[in-house]
């Protein structure tokens, strides 16, 4: 069980698809994990943030760039 990340000094980055405004995900690679947020939440101390294992990540990523449409809404 991932648990105790530290995300308040993360460099959170968000795609270069992204067209500034804040609906995107952000994704930050720290202490091992992959951490995952919504950028309207930032600044929000009672935001939550999903941490998946660089494993779990590299399989979803994965799974979209080869093409596997389960993965993506409908």
């Amino acid at each position: 069980m991932i648990s105790n990340i530290d995300v308040t000094t993360a460099k959170w980055v968000k795609s270069e698809l992204s067209n500034g405004t804040n609906n995107c995900l952000e994704v930050a690679f720290v202490g091992g994990v992959v951490a995952l947020r919504d950028s309207g939440d930032v600044g929000n101390p009672e935001a939550k943030v999903l941490i998946l294992s660089e494993d779990d990540y590299r399989a979803f990523t994965g799974g979209v760039q080869n093409g596997q449409s389960s993965l993506l809404l409908p």
